[in-house]
């Protein structure tokens, strides 16, 4: 009975004691659940259309569920939620903002919104790529100052275009609930931290919404530079250095123009331009009124640049049945008939094979006036010539005068040739325009009575195929011109009817030519003739010292007076004069540049560490940190980082060159570079050409001589911000639609506002806001320009007949 008796008083005690433990239990769980709870509305990140479905936030939800059961790793969970869409396993795979839709699901590349989170960024690397062990380290580092939020940097991409590998997950609050170590009693401590948290996360959201600006929480490739070459990304550092700029050289040589007054922005509500050029608009060379005014067109004044003092803010229209180009080189050969629907040039050279209409494409033979059966077999023979002409070594930069659709540029390009071609917009009805469509560099200009926009003695070879140039009349001056930007000991090469032709008037121009270059102390090289095409040409040598000019018993032509700088060229008359030959060592044109490619990665002899660079340096310096950054931007940012498939980029403009860095680290990749150096710019021009690339000068309060839809690729570093300061902002935007082509795309660098408020004009032309990114002040910014037009138009009085 003892026995019985204690036997149900311990049953009962552990009766007694099982329901206490029960309870126990469960109150320690709903205390987990709450805190769990708690902490989990600041730790499970928004979920965007943009990377998921409805299903994929379900998914979300699910997730957070199943992590009840482990509070210990909840914290650790719900960092990588908003991940579970793309993942396959590596976490920590940059994300790269590719063209191909990677591992993003299929509806990730269909919306435009960005993805929205208050994340730590991965800071891009444009030094080289960590270690795994350096990589956790700053892992482990970004979750203990996770709180910063965006402090190192905020990268926004639409991932409609961002197709890329896993997003990484970690979120703002991870550094306080991430710990798997965390015990039951410190959960009312960071019960208070998370609702901290949670606060600033709910105001943050709110922030981000009405400034419309969403953050992704993305590990980018190399975007800015650190260290020492921060300073090329600070616009405030810059200087002109040792190097004048065009403005400051042109002042000399003609009358000073007033300044622009800056103008008020007129708003983003865009209409089309109502003109008569329609498609093929260019304010500059289309500015009627002006045209109407001239007193004479006797030197060409009417195919020159006549710039309306209030420029265009209206969009250019689109020709009907403009489609996207086709790609090089395939463009060389044929192009859309219907985005440049033009024939007249088909029925007037199609027998000379320059361009031929086939179907729904215009086809180019690689034909000419003097080159009828193909541009290649006439470019070897020049060579066969002269063979110290050397295409694509001693000889590199090209300029073609006269170029007619620029097949002799096109197939330059086989022999690593860089072809800077030139024609008016006359009655060859849309040569350039033929050009730039088929992928070659060509601008709309005219030897008439203005300098051309280059610097002087910079072109290896300059080509005249009857480019309709009377060169031999008023003292040779259109010759001079050609004189001034050749080098010394730099070839003419001038195939024209008067070279091989008997009749009067041939003959007598040939009497005046050799008369003329001879006392211009130029070399008759070579006169031949190609029995293929059945033309001849001849070939001439600029001199590289000055001793016949001292020698000629008569000075014609005269030489230019000392301060005549043959550098200036922005609206400078021509004149009747010849610059003397440079024969310091240390000047530049004294000898000739290195042999190509060695010349692109070599600071020019005759830049001297006397002379301040424009980021401070000493200028060989300058230069080479310049070309190492470039390089170090496009190879591990620009290239596999901004989501821009480069075998649809063939024509690209850097819009603010400096030392044509840019170009330079695209040298190897199958597009062209015109580098744009501004005339309120050090001029750095002649470094660009020195290096074997080309540009021109330019000032960007007014229109660029190029026809509309020209490039695919425009790349402005700091430039947007200078020229609000100074000119009509709405005009200037309005220009780069214009210079754009639908689906082109354009890199902005420059300071966040700027940024900011380039993203919402952007948005106004409904371009695709492909990613921002902003750090210290500094930001970038890609898009692309899509096929949108508005359906209203304006008048513009000036460029209406």
């Amino acid at each position: 009975m003892a026995l019985g008796k204690y036997s149900r008083v311990d049953g009962r005690k552990s009766s007694t004691n099982y329901c206490s433990t029960v309870t126990i239990v469960v109150f320690v769980a709903l205390c987990l659940v709450g805190v769990w709870m708690m902490t989990s509305s600041s730790v499970v990140p928004v979920q965007n259309s943009d990377v998921a479905s409805q299903e994929g936030n379900n998914d979300v939800n699910e997730s957070a569920r199943v992590s009840e059961n482990n509070s210990d790793n909840a914290s650790n969970e719900n960092k990588n939620v908003n991940s579970e869409s793309s993942s396959n396993g590596n976490e920590n795979k940059p994300n790269q903002f590719e063209d191909n839709p990677g591992d993003l699901p299929e509806d990730a590349t269909k919306g435009d919104n960005n993805v929205s989170s208050n994340s730590q960024e991965k800071l891009p690397q444009e030094n080289q790529e960590k270690s795994g062990e350096e990589n956790r380290e700053e892992e482990k580092r970004s979750e203990d100052g996770s709180k910063s939020g965006n402090e190192n940097g905020e990268t926004k991409t639409d991932e409609k275009d961002s197709e890329a590998g896993e997003t990484n997950g970690s979120n703002a609050n991870g550094g306080e609930s991430g710990d798997d170590n965390k015990s039951v009693e410190n959960s009312d401590e960071t019960k208070d931290v998370d609702k901290e948290d949670s606060q600033k996360d709910k105001k943050d959201t709110v922030s981000d919404q009405d400034s419309g600006q969403k953050k992704e929480n993305n590990q980018t490739t190399e975007v800015f530079p650190s260290g020492a070459q921060s300073e090329l990304l600070n616009e405030t550092t810059t200087q002109n250095g040792s190097f004048s700029t065009q403005a400051a050289e042109s002042k000399n040589e003609k009358e000073s123009q007033q300044s622009s007054e800056p103008e008020n922005q007129s708003g983003t509500s865009w209409k089309l331009c109502n003109v008569t050029a329609g498609p093929d608009y260019i304010p500059c060379l289309d500015n009627l009124e002006a045209i109407k005014n001239l007193r004479t067109t006797k030197h060409y004044e009417h195919r020159e640049r006549h710039c309306p003092d209030d420029p265009p803010t209206c969009l250019v229209p689109l020709p009907e049945g403009y489609q996207r180009s086709i790609e090089w080189p395939a463009s060389r050969e044929k192009i859309w008939y219907h985005n440049v629907p033009h024939t007249k040039l088909a029925q007037i050279k199609g027998h000379q094979n320059w361009v031929k209409v086939s179907g729904e494409y215009l086809t180019f033979p690689g034909g000419g006036t003097q080159f009828k059966h193909g541009a290649l077999h006439y470019i070897d023979f020049i060579q066969q010539s002269v063979p110290d002409i050397a295409w694509g070594k001693r000889s590199r930069v090209v300029l073609d005068v006269g170029c007619g659709v620029a097949s002799f540029g096109g197939f330059l390009f086989d022999r690593d040739v860089l072809t800077m071609s030139l024609a008016p917009k006359d009655e060859h009805e849309a040569q350039v325009q033929f050009a730039l469509e088929r992928g070659i560099p060509a601008i709309s200009a005219v030897m008439g009575t203005k300098r051309l926009p280059f610097p002087g003695r910079v072109f290896d070879v300059v080509h005249c195929a009857r480019c309709r140039v009377p060169w031999h009349i008023e003292g040779g001056k259109l010759l001079l011109e050609l004189n001034r930007l050749l080098r010394p000991g730099g070839y003419f090469v001038w195939s024209a009817t008067p070279v091989y032709q008997k009749i009067p008037e041939d003959a007598q121009i040939w009497e005046a030519m050799k008369k003329l270059t001879k006392s211009m102390c130029w070399e008759s090289v070579s006169i031949t003739k190609d029995r293929v095409n059945g033309v001849g040409i001849a070939i001439y040598r600029k001199p590289t010292t000055n001793e016949c000019y001292e020698q000629r018993s008569q000075n014609e032509p005269p030489l230019c007076e000392e301060s005549d700088d043959p550098n200036a060229a922005w609206n400078v008359p021509l004149q009747a004069c010849m610059h003397k030959v440079p024969v310091a060592e240390s000047e530049r044109g004294s000898q000739w540049p290195e042999l190509w490619p060695a010349r692109v990665d070599k600071p020019p002899y005759w830049l001297s560490s006397s002379q301040v660079g424009v980021y401070g340096k000493p200028a060989p310096e300058d230069f080479a940190v310049d070309f190492k950054h470039w390089k170090r931007v496009v190879t591990n940012s620009y290239a596999k980082g901004l989501g821009i498939n480069w075998s649809t980029v063939r024509n690209v403009m850097d819009m603010r060159a400096v030392y044509g860095g840019f170009a330079a680290a695209l040298k190897d990749m199958n597009v062209w570079v015109m580098n744009i150096v501004s005339i309120d710019a050090p001029d750095t021009l002649p470094i660009i050409y020195e290096r074997g690339l080309f540009g021109m000068y330019h000032d960007w309060c007014e229109s660029f001589s190029s026809y509309p839809r020209s490039y695919d690729l425009l790349h402005a570093d700091h430039l947007f911000s200078k020229v609000k300061n100074k000119c009509n902002f709405n005009a200037f935007v309005a220009e780069v639609d214009r210079t754009l082509r639908p689906e082109g795309k354009i890199i902005v660098r420059d300071k966040v506002e700027m940024i900011n408020e380039l993203e919402s004009i952007f948005k106004s032309l409904h371009w695709e806001i492909r990613m921002t990114y902003s750090k210290d002040k500094e930001g970038l910014l890609c898009a692309q320009k899509t096929m949108w037009r508005p359906k209203e138009s304006e008048i513009v009085s000036y460029a209406l007949a």
